[in-house]
């Protein structure tokens, strides 16, 4: 089933983890005890802050400011807070089971996450809860977005070995880090084999701390079973998401409306739909409100992942913190290598046409070059910039018809900003465009029957 929003046709039967765009890390000797730039700061457009030591103490009280609601902010530092205590414990009960298994995958796997980036889940379900009515305590929307964050660094950790990217967040990749671990070592075998291995194993242990805290969140919740469901939703959506994405690249399909579904799958609904949705799940949404979010988060995850696509191709690795070149050298499947082939044949430029869809084993820089000057010449840089501000407006004014008060849908815009990469202005009176279809074969999420 698909939609239009904006220009964009859209078809959502699920979604995957796939980069997290431009992070950057600093990594740190000590596991845990790491640098986390990209804090949020509400009511500026910077969203940069200095870093932030790990190891603080745990909370002991329910999270709850003593004047006025949380801003995004706030919760950004409450769940760095709230990280540094799961981590902990999860490390503490890793080294109770085996010294050499804590210290080679758990304590990885705790630094990469204390590397940082940007917390825009974290960000988004705190957004997802105020417009629906969240107040006074945010103890389980401050855990679920600890949660959001380990998913994540599992699906980043399975994303880098199933690419086959070298760097992620300014540093070397976990397989990368792990093979070089396994010369210095002078273990016997392949080293990428194992590292392979290894970084799967990391990854598989990221999510069952994310399981393991989610859990827990919601049985202590009121509203734990809508919460649940949102998040059962939310992983199987990740494996079939980025299963579409590695056999489009297996097929060699350029087509836009495939190149859509898997940019939908991977960002509109893991990045940016149910972080609002669980949110709001923990306010008990009721269905207009939650139908607005979803809107919303599918417009705002389009468009962060066509800003990811353009970043793949165009962008510093200085900034990104990942290779400017890996999409392109294995000519993976994007919105923007399907909307140049499709502009290259309407205006009968063969050699943009051949730089494109060059099939074989040149992956040269001179083949990278080409492909970047075909997109530019097509238009379809511009065309996907377009679309970006497109979706990212017609954002906002879903998000409007949420009811959300003026500080929250400000902060809203910032967030959106952010990962869109375009400077908006709040919506006035909520005149949504068309929402790209919902999850779910007939266009209706489970929770929404």
């Amino acid at each position: 089933m698909s939609a239009s929003a904006d220009g964009v046709s859209a078809s959502a039967d699920g979604v995957s983890a796939s980069g997290d765009g431009p992070d950057i890390g600093q990594t740190s000797p000590h596991p845990h005890t790491a640098v986390r730039p990209g804090i949020a700061r509400a009511g500026d457009r910077e969203w940069e802050g200095a870093g932030m030591p790990g190891s603080r103490p745990a909370p002991t009280e329910p999270i709850s400011p003593a004047e006025g609601p949380l801003t995004a902010r706030d919760a950004i530092d409450a769940v760095e807070t709230e990280l540094d205590r799961v981590l902990g414990e999860a490390l503490s009960r890793a080294r109770e089971v085996d010294a050499l298994f804590a210290r080679e995958v758990a304590d990885r796997i705790a630094a990469f996450v204390g590397q940082g980036g940007k917390r825009s889940r974290t960000a988004f379900a705190w957004c997802g809860w105020r417009a629906a009515g969240g107040a006074g305590d945010a103890t389980a929307v401050i855990r679920t977005g600890a949660a959001l964050e380990l998913v994540q660094a599992c699906a980043l950790i399975h994303d880098d070995v199933m690419d086959g990217s070298s760097m992620r967040r300014g540093s070397p990749a976990m397989h990368v880090a792990v093979a070089r671990m396994h010369r210095a070592a002078r273990l016997t075998g392949s080293p990428e084999a194992f590292a392979t291995a290894a970084a799967v194993l990391a990854g598989d242990l990221a999510l069952a701390w994310a399981d393991d805290l989610l859990t827990r969140t919601a049985l202590g919740s009121p509203y734990g079973q809508r919460l649940h469901r949102e998040w059962e939703a939310m992983r199987g959506e990740m494996v079939a998401g980025q299963y579409r994405d590695l056999r489009a690249q297996a097929s060699g399909t350029t087509d836009v409306e495939e190149a859509l579904t898997i940019a939908t799958l991977k960002s509109a609904l893991y990045t940016v739909e149910r972080p609002l949705a669980l949110g709001a799940s923990l306010a008990d949404a009721d269905a207009p409100v939650l139908a607005a979010l979803r809107c919303a988060g599918r417009c705002a995850g389009l468009a962060f992942q066509l800003r990811d696509d353009l970043l793949g191709a165009f962008g510093d690795p200085l900034v990104t913190g990942k290779s400017a070149d890996d999409d392109l050298r294995t000519r993976k499947l994007t919105y923007l290598l399907a909307t140049g082939v499709r502009l290259a044949r309407a205006d009968g430029d063969e050699e943009a046409l051949a730089a494109l869809t060059a099939a074989g084993p040149d992956r040269s820089d001179e083949t990278v070059r080409r492909m970047r000057a075909a997109m530019e010449r097509t238009g379809a840089r511009a065309v996907v910039e377009s679309e970006i501000a497109g979706l990212a407006a017609t954002s906002l004014r879903h998000f409007a018809e949420t009811g959300a008060d003026e500080a929250v849908r400000r902060e809203f815009v910032l967030l959106v900003e952010r990962v869109s990469g375009v400077a908006l202005e709040p919506a006035g009176q909520p005149a949504p465009g068309r929402c790209p279809a919902p999850p779910g074969p007939d266009g209706a999420s489970d929770d929404d029957r």
